[in-house]
């Protein structure tokens, strides 16, 4: 069985010779840049420069011998910046050493300025990582909460000129139908192709704090909102996905966090009413102009009273599975998307085993986990959410590998 034939086997609810894994896969199932030389070391490979894509979440972009030494199945495809994990593409990646902090690559140097106090900026996105941070942020989350006047409303007209300016060209579409091929010819793992998003998100304008008082409060000024950045993606999807879809397996249609550590943003009525039919709008130009490609939807925290409607919203997958959130158990998660949405993601508490945990505490809750959401198909293993700079390098190899024998043991049985 090909990783390609196992992962989409798998998200077809079918039996596979052992559970298909992701790592890097999409920016929230990635490894921190600073976490990936250690990786390379434990897995006795070649020491590298990472290549780190996202220099917010400072994600490294793993090489195809780090996922075929973690048995990883799952190949990306980033539309936003062109690259791949499928091969090197030298010619992208340039020396950046973070200010002494890590001897990396990236894809513009020109992009960072290095302050007085070591911290580093990124001008253009008004974020900075102090000396002592692994990640880029910006002052109040990027999400300041004034509630001493209504939630600020977009300029709709603005909006719209914005948009129309960044509709993708032909020879954009080409460059990206080109990468796809040539990554479809490289490899047969499953390839995910991460372009354009349903475009709504319950943080889009304002932030966590502000957006949803604005959906409770002017919905009908939301949902003209949602139309607009709506029509807009599909047009994108319309120039795009024709070119592209003979080479991609998964296509991330949206990506919008839903939850808290204890429950939802906003409440379920509010995400069907202002959200899912926009969602729906967007995974039925998915299907209609890639119809073998599933739909991924990425949404962290308590979204378990959103999941029946996240599968009416079209679909087929749903990550990071953050059972940890909300009081539901990750039994709980698979009994209520059983045969219905697959799963990817979930498989160790990052924020708790992962983070703090020994070895063996990861191996113990990997085992427990992969033998429960396995169960019927419908599962690809993933932590929940990025590993972070600080997880040992021996726990990383411990996870993947726990996986693996516990998967393929299930499937012997």
């Amino acid at each position: 069985m090909t990783s390609r034939e196992r992962v989409m086997r798998a998200l077809n609810f079918e039996d596979t010779d052992r559970v298909p894994k992701d790592l890097g896969g999409m920016l929230s199932t990635g490894i921190s840049c600073f976490a990936y030389p250690g990786l390379v070391r434990a897995l006795g490979l070649p020491p590298r420069r990472p290549r780190v894509h996202d220099t917010s979440q400072m994600l490294a972009l793993p090489e195809m011998d780090v996922l075929d030494a973690l048995g990883c199945d799952v190949v990306p495809v980033f539309q936003y910046w062109n690259v791949t994990a499928a091969f090197e593409q030298a010619e992208r990646w340039f020396p950046y050493d973070f200010n002494g902090r890590l001897d990396a690559r990236v894809l513009d140097p020109g992009a960072f300025k290095t302050q007085a106090d070591g911290s580093i900026v990124q001008p253009a996105w008004n974020i900075r990582m102090p000396v002592d941070a692994y990640v880029f942020d910006a002052e109040h989350g990027g999400q300041p909460l004034d509630l001493s006047t209504d939630p600020p409303e977009p300029n709709l007209d603005a909006l719209a000129a914005t948009l129309e300016a960044g509709l993708l060209t032909r020879e954009q579409v080409h460059e990206t139908a080109e990468l796809c091929r040539r990554v479809r010819n490289a490899t047969d793992k499953a390839v995910f192709f991460n372009g354009p998003t349903a475009g709504i998100a319950i943080s889009a304008y304002g932030g966590l704090g502000v957006f949803p008082l604005l959906c409770l409060i002017k919905p009908e000024f939301v949902k003209e909102l949602h139309e607009l950045v709506t029509d807009y993606v599909v047009r994108q999807l319309e120039r795009l996905l024709p070119a592209v879809a003979p080479y991609i397996d998964i296509y991330i249609s949206g990506c919008d966090d839903w939850g808290s550590q204890q429950q939802t943003f906003a409440p379920p009525a509010v995400f069907r009413e202002l959200f899912q039919p926009y969602y729906r709008k967007v995974n039925d130009a998915v299907h209609a102009f890639a119809p073998e490609a599933k739909r991924f939807i990425h949404t962290c925290g308590a979204v378990y009273d959103v999941i029946d409607d996240i599968i009416d919203s079209g679909f087929d997958i749903l990550n990071p599975v953050q059972w940890t959130a909300g009081g539901r158990s990750y039994r709980a998660w698979k009994d209520k998307c059983r045969g219905r949405i697959a799963l990817w993601g979930g498989g160790v508490n990052t924020q708790g085993t992962l983070a703090y945990g020994s070895v063996e505490d990861v191996e113990r809750e990997v085992r427990e986990i992969v033998a429960c959401l396995r169960e019927d198909g419908g599962f690809v293993f993933n932590a929940i959410h990025n590993i972070l700079a600080e997880v040992a390098p021996e726990k990383v190899v411990a996870m993947y590998r726990t996986a693996e024998r516990a998967g393929a043991a299930r499937a012997a049985t």
